[in-house]
């Protein structure tokens, strides 16, 4: 029986474009789970460059690290921070 080669799936290396970007951010937005949008910010970053977004928010890169994991809980400063160095915007809409 042939062996199957598996290797962990990084969101990271799919996401090419800005409006990949933007709609993997929105979805994570959707669901509402705090870690779930940490963790999004996070494989954003790590696809345009975690030292650049570092350099651009003030940052630690290791500290951007720790916080954009599912286990981080980033400050909402930190957040916002991010979210404006990778060129993204948040915005609300009224829900139906």
């Amino acid at each position: 029986m042939a062996k199957i080669k598996t290797k962990p799936w990084d969101a990271a290396e799919h996401l090419k474009t800005d409006e990949d970007m933007a709609a993997y951010l929105e979805a994570a937005l959707e669901d509402g789970d705090p870690a779930l949008v940490s963790a999004a910010l996070g494989d954003i970053a790590r696809a345009k460059g975690m030292t650049e977004i570092a350099r651009q928010t003030g940052l630690g890169r290791e500290s951007l690290y720790k916080a954009l994991s599912p286990e981080g809980n980033p400050e909402f400063s930190t957040v916002l921070k991010v979210v404006k160095a990778l060129g993204l915007r948040l915005h609300a809409t009224a829900e139906h």
